[in-house]
C-alpha cells in the first residue's frame, strides 16, 4: 500500500465514493462533487484521485455489467475499502480535535471586513 495520508481533494473523492455507493463511477463522482462543492472539476482529475486512491488501498474498483445507454462499454464502479474507511475517520478525528481546540476567544476576535 502506497501512502496513508490524503489530500484535501482525495479526501473529498473517497467521500463523494461512499455517498454514491454502490453506484460510484468516474462520471457520478465528478458530478456528485460539482453538485456539492460548486467547483469545476476536470474528468482527469477524478480519474488521477481514484487511482492514486486505489494504490494507496482505500478503494477498490470493478467492472459493471454492459449497457445499452453506453454503447455496451462497462463502467468502473468504486467502493471503499477496510483502510479507506480507517483514513477516512482519522481525517475526521483530526479535524474534530482541532476544531475543539480553537478557543471561543479566536472567534470572537475575527473582523469581518464589509466593504
Amino acid at each position: 500500500m502506497k501512502g496513508t495520508q490524503l489530500g484535501e481533494f482525495e479526501e473529498l473523492v473517497l467521500l463523494t465514493v461512499g455517498v454514491l455507493y454502490p453506484d460510484a463511477y468516474g462520471l457520478s463522482i465528478r458530478d456528485e462533487i460539482i453538485e456539492q462543492t460548486g467547483r469545476n472539476v476536470a474528468i482527469g482529475a477524478v480519474h488521477s484521485a481514484l487511482s492514486r486512491l486505489e494504490e494507496k488501498g482505500f478503494l477498490k474498483s470493478g467492472l459493471a455489467e454492459a449497457t445499452h445507454e453506453r454503447g455496451g462499454r462497462r463502467k468502473r464502479l468504486f467502493h471503499i475499502t477496510a483502510n479507506g474507511k480507517q483514513a477516512m475517520q482519522r481525517n475526521r478525528e483530526l479535524r474534530n480535535k482541532l476544531w475543539s481546540k480553537i478557543p471561543d476567544l479566536a472567534w470572537k476576535s475575527i473582523k469581518y471586513d464589509v466593504r
